[in-house]
């Protein structure tokens, strides 16, 4: 079994404006994390136009960001982040070692008075209801079917995960970004954002600590068939947070624990919090909307990229230290 890979991940975003926008404001983030599985080590950020301001800094979450402040007129943007990352297998505990769900639970419930540990803190910010996540007793009551009395917390949310994948649909045509999560929930259908959300409202009607995580995928190509540029798309999945073992990744899209064929970005509470572009513009009226994700072994860049020598070495070998 394979157990390390490199990643060459090339990500474009291009908005064209009906009308010119008079000044903009966005933020990027599209910055890999340093994780102890995983490291950058190559990162570029190309845009067009040039921002008239631009400023890194980290969130409170830890994610890398990107600022930029356009001040003249224009009608077309484009944004290109290129990462080369080095994956190792992530550690993954043992399931049915992890303590029981409901002892999980009373542990991160709130009681005054009461010192935390750090992670544990951190861990109580990721209980409660968030833009796109909601804390209902509907969620709970469908989690209860695989959250039975003592069941060890991993080996309950890896059962959810997969029924989760068994009982709804990949649908990309039946939301988007701003449906509910009751909306998936009553349809049985969505994408990989829609399944995390569920996936999170489940655990946290619960009393559980749970994040949404946003990254690419491997994709494999059909056999016989090249990987296609720009076929690609960022994906999301969830963590859940088990005293001893930290947070644990699970993938309900595709119904498993992420290991090397998983880059990730960043995490928050839900979507909102880890956007890959978002921003605020003056002036424009409509916009068309485009974004091409490729996410392939280092071995292919030169078949995929034959334009370019040395695909990301060349061009970023002068680029600023990863956060």
């Amino acid at each position: 079994m394979t157990t390390t890979a490199r990643y060459l991940i090339r990500h474009d975003t291009r908005y064209r404006y009906d009308q010119a926008v008079g000044e903009s404001r966005q933020l990027v983030r599209l910055h890999p994390r340093e994780l102890p599985h995983q490291h950058c080590l190559e990162y570029r950020l190309d845009v067009a136009p040039l921002p008239q301001r631009s400023e890194a800094f980290v969130d409170g979450f830890g994610n890398a960001l990107s600022s930029l402040h356009f001040e003249r007129e224009h009608d077309e943007l484009f944004v290109r982040a290129e990462s080369l990352v080095e994956l190792s297998a992530p550690h993954t505990p043992a399931l049915d070692t992890s303590p029981a769900w409901e002892t999980v639970r009373d542990t991160l419930a709130y009681r005054a008075g009461r010192k935390l540990d750090p992670a544990m803190l951190e861990a109580c910010g990721f209980l409660f209801e968030s833009a796109h996540v909601r804390v209902k007793r509907d969620f709970a009551l469908y989690a209860a079917a695989d959250f039975a009395d003592d069941t060890p917390l991993l080996v309950a949310t890896d059962r959810l995960m997969r029924r989760i994948h068994r009982e709804f649909t990949y649908d990309s045509e039946a939301t988007d970004v701003s449906t509910p999560v009751t909306e998936v929930f009553d349809k049985r259908r969505g994408v990989c954002q829609d399944f995390a959300h569920l996936m999170l409202s489940c655990l946290r009607s619960l009393g559980l600590a749970a994040r949404y995580v946003s990254g690419y995928i491997l994709t494999h190509p059909q056999a016989g068939k090249a990987r296609l540029v720009g076929a690609d798309a960022t994906h999301a999945w969830v963590a859940v947070f088990c005293p001893d073992a930290g947070w644990v990744d699970f993938d309900p899209t595709n119904a498993q624990i992420p290991t090397i064929e998983h880059v990730t970005l960043g995490w928050g509470r839900d979507f909102n919090d880890v956007s890959p572009l978002r921003g605020v513009i003056l002036g424009a009226g409509g916009h068309e909307l485009e974004i091409a994700v490729t996410m392939a072994p280092e071995a292919e860049c030169a078949v995929l990229y034959p334009d370019q020598i040395k695909p990301i070495k060349r061009d970023l070998q002068h680029a600023p230290p990863c956060v």
